[in-house]
């Protein structure tokens, strides 16, 4: 065994990795399910079943429109996991290309998109994305974009630092002075060994991701109805927190699932790829 397959699986990285699968595989399997089955249709309605508690025909209750809160539940999970994927991979590849130049080439390159990833950093992340979603139009395909633009520097930030570091390698200094194009050796020898510094981070993102797409679409600027999304959720059912709790209850246990999920993996990343994790 390799000395990084025994940090990958050191006890403390286990604990993590096995809590956040866990968390994480309740609402990747209701997501996996919801594409093929769910128990009613999301938006169908049924004046006669309006807020019925959970019981054997409705698990998780009804709304206040009687639609079946598990199969919205079920579909919602599918805008949350697709909504931070995508935004992540747009972050992650604009971050890529214009970080590690940066720190690559230095000097102008460096400092003028260092200057643009700041500036972008020097407001609040979910205000710059309500901004653009407001001056765009809520969707789905909006709030992608804007919370790929949003969170797009810290990437570039995270491949700037670790490329200063290699390209300082003896491997990259040969490298350079046999005549490999500056593009080959970021693309061939540099990114590869950013993979492990970028894990971590890109699933903080997609954490991240989802506690703004929730916050968007709790004030109406996310995902639009009849779409199910935890954030519209929670926000319609605010009127019932008394009379019907469980409104509230099961999409907030799903969003904290995905949430906690994603944070321990990222913590069982962090154990497995420091110096501790040896």
């Amino acid at each position: 065994m390799t000395r990084q397959s025994r940090k990958l699986r050191s006890p403390e990285a286990s604990a993590f990795y096995i809590a956040g699968i866990l968390l994480l595989g309740i609402v990747v399997a209701a997501f996996i399910v919801s594409l093929f089955w769910t128990p009613y249709a999301p938006d169908a309605t049924d004046a006669s079943s309006k807020l019925l508690a959970p019981c054997a025909e409705h698990p998780f209750g009804t709304d206040n429109f009687g639609r079946d809160v598990l199969s919205r539940v079920m579909a919602a999970s599918k805008y949350t996991i697709f909504i931070s994927a995508a935004g992540v991979a747009i972050a992650l590849v604009l971050g890529t290309v214009s970080g590690i130049p940066a720190g690559y080439f230095g000097g102008f390159a460096d400092r003028s998109i260092m200057l643009l990833g700041n500036s972008i950093m020097c407001f609040p992340g979910i205000l710059l994305a309500l901004v653009a979603v407001a001056v765009f139009g809520p969707s789905v395909a909006n709030v992608i974009w804007a919370l790929g633009l949003v969170f797009a520097p810290t990437f570039a930030r995270v491949c700037r630092v670790g490329t200063m570091e290699i390209k300082e390698l003896d491997y990259i200094t040969h490298a350079r002075v046999m005549g490999v194009k500056p593009a080959r050796i970021m693309a061939l020898h540099i990114f590869p060994n950013l993979v492990s510094q970028l894990l971590p981070a890109t699933v903080i993102g997609l954490a991240n991701m989802t506690l703004f797409e929730s916050g968007m679409s709790y004030l109406g600027l996310g995902v639009q109805p009849p779409d199910a999304s935890f954030g519209k959720m929670l926000s319609d059912a605010q009127a019932y927190i008394r009379t019907a709790p469980w409104l509230i209850v099961f999409p907030a246990l799903m969003l904290v699932f995905y949430i906690l999920g994603l944070y321990f993996i990222s913590e069982g990343l962090r154990v497995s790829l420091s110096k501790g994790g040896k």
